[in-house]
């Protein structure tokens, strides 16, 4: 259901369709279960927002987030690629504008080269049966510069299973990371990328949970002391203190 006429509400129905729904009137609203209110007065916005919520639907209320029940990001489309910004409704204007500047540098062959690797899936658990193996040689494909850099026009024509199976030697890497602080803003860039793609984190007691949170959910994480001497195969990264 849509509350309201002009641009704004406008706006609304065309994004209800492009996502294959029906935009209605308070009139004609038997069945509806979400709620647009593009009011421009805030004691009527007010108002209709109330009275779609008593009759159970969820509500947005465009540029008052105090009563939304949700929120819409700004969306950048390279299907079937889909990434989001949202600010939690503080700002549509600069969702907006940072999903503008991803429009800028995310090229527009992005969805084909999802296609291509949901296409190589069944080649890809062939040649790598192990979980690990596979996710560790897509890994090296997608980092920045690898074959399959996804802001690179042309990573699409490259999935190749062969080609990832010989860049994916195996090897074993252990990194250290000293730590001046407990802020994750204070990574580097590498440090935060070493963390993203590392399969076990050993730490020194103590590292604080923001930057543990910066390493994959499922590598394995041991305190220094805890970890066995053999660390297997991967990434494994140390994260110490900096002696300040």
């Amino acid at each position: 259901m849509v509350v309201g006429e002009g641009a704004m509400a406008d706006a609304k129905r065309r994004l209800i369709a492009r996502a294959g729904g029906l935009a209605v009137s308070e009139a004609e609203a038997h069945g509806a279960r979400i709620g647009f209110v593009a009011l421009e007065d805030d004691s009527e916005a007010r108002k209709a927002a109330l009275r779609l919520k008593r009759a159970g639907l969820l509500v947005n209320v465009a540029d008052r987030p105090d009563l939304c029940d949700f929120t819409l990001p700004s969306v950048l489309d390279r299907d079937p690629v889909l990434v989001a910004v949202s600010t939690g409704g503080a700002s549509a204007a600069l969702a907006k504008h940072l999903r503008l500047r991803f429009e800028a540098i995310l090229p527009q062959t992005l969805g084909k080269l999802a296609k291509a690797l949901f296409a190589a899936r069944g080649d890809l658990q062939t040649r790598f049966p192990d979980p690990d193996d596979r996710r560790r040689a897509l890994d090296l494909a997608l980092q920045e510069r690898g074959a399959l850099d996804p802001f690179r026009e042309r990573s699409a024509e490259c999935v190749d299973v062969d080609r990832l199976a010989s860049e994916d030697d195996g090897a074993t890497a252990t990194i250290e990371i000293a730590l001046t602080s407990d802020d994750p803003d204070d990574l580097t860039l590498r440090q935060a990328r070493l963390l993203g793609r590392a399969d076990r984190v050993i730490h020194e007691p103590g590292i604080a949970g923001a930057i543990l949170h910066r390493a994959r959910a499922d590598a394995m994480r041991k305190v220094i002391g805890e970890a066995t001497d053999d660390p297997g195969e991967g990434l494994t990264v140390v994260l110490r203190r900096a002696q300040l």
